[in-house]
């Protein structure tokens, strides 16, 4: 079994319409969630949102594509050394 990691999950959401499927995939993904925060960034029509994850690398990639795959998010991950 792969060893858990914690990991930050930098989302940036430039289509409010995708949302949905943004927390769809974010519910998925629940049991490995640790917190959250959204920001919306009106002046600039974006939503930013930061995930924080302790969760084995292959999970992460694996929401990290669906989210990056989705018109409209950029999806980035950053994996402590814990």
């Amino acid at each position: 079994m792969e060893e858990k990691r914690i990991c930050v999950l930098s989302v940036i959401i430039e289509d409010r319409n995708i949302a949905p499927r943004v927390n769809g995939y974010l519910s998925e993904y629940g049991e490995y969630i640790v917190g959250r925060m959204g920001i919306p960034y009106h002046e600039k029509h974006v939503s930013v949102l930061a995930v924080v994850l302790d969760a084995p690398p292959s999970v992460v990639n694996a929401l990290t594509g669906k989210l990056g795959n989705l018109d409209g998010v950029s999806a980035r991950s950053l994996f402590g050394k814990v």
